[in-house]
């Protein structure tokens, strides 16, 4: 078993002194849910909705639960199992090409570029998967991506699993001090959901659901 590869382009390390600065993606740098939105998308409109309605024990399941990650794997397992991690690569970068232009929010983008002159370090830290995340991140110019990562088989296909937790709540506050270390120090975070809680009060600037343009 094994994660996925694309992220590696990112995992750039901070000088010393570099400001670290941390992005949510979904609702934060984007309009709506990046992954609900590419797995529309990739299925199309006959197969979303015969997903869906296979997802309806799932989402009665989420209900009564409230677990993010085990309605995520639910829906990786109807709309992901299998796929191939190169096609499906290809495919998130087709659809971040062509979804780009209406879905990124204008004044998170300015903000992004300002930390940028300003010489941070811009981590995206976000629930949804590295793979379909990098290549908006890529287009970002971003230091660095974490996010949930899909396992992959030996062939790499989709299990229908994820190495490591659902990247939500504390564990994204885990994820950045296992890249960053245990004393790292956010000069600012931004988010929009009580997933980013925990990051937005750890940093020096707090930007909870500071960004509301839409393109």
């Amino acid at each position: 078993m094994s994660d996925m590869g694309s992220e590696k382009a990112f995992h750039q390390s901070p000088a010393p002194g570099q400001a670290i600065v941390a992005f949510d993606f979904d609702g934060t740098l984007t309009i709506r849910d990046s992954f609900t939105s590419f797995l529309k998308w990739r299925a199309g409109p006959l197969r979303w909705v015969q997903g869906l309605t296979r997802l309806i024990p799932a989402v009665f399941a989420y209900l009564g639960d409230r677990d993010r990650g085990r309605i995520k794997v639910a829906s990786v397992r109807e709309f992901l199992m299998d796929a191939d991690r190169k096609a499906l690569e290809a495919e998130a970068e087709r659809f971040a090409a062509e979804i780009w232009p209406r879905f990124m929010r204008p004044d998170a983008l300015a903000t992004w570029e300002d930390w940028g002159r300003r010489g941070a370090h811009r981590v995206i830290v976000t629930a949804s998967p590295e793979t379909t995340v990098a290549p908006f991140a890529r287009r970002l110019g971003a230091e660095n991506l974490i996010g949930t990562r899909l396992a992959f088989d030996e062939q790499n296909r989709v299990l229908g699993t994820f190495v490591g937790g659902n990247c939500r709540g504390e564990e994204k506050m885990h994820r950045l001090r296992a890249v960053y270390g245990s004393d790292m120090e956010l000069a600012a975070a931004y988010g929009d959901t009580s997933g980013d809680a925990q990051m937005i009060a750890a940093a020096e600037e707090k930007g909870y659901r500071v960004f509301n343009a839409r393109p």
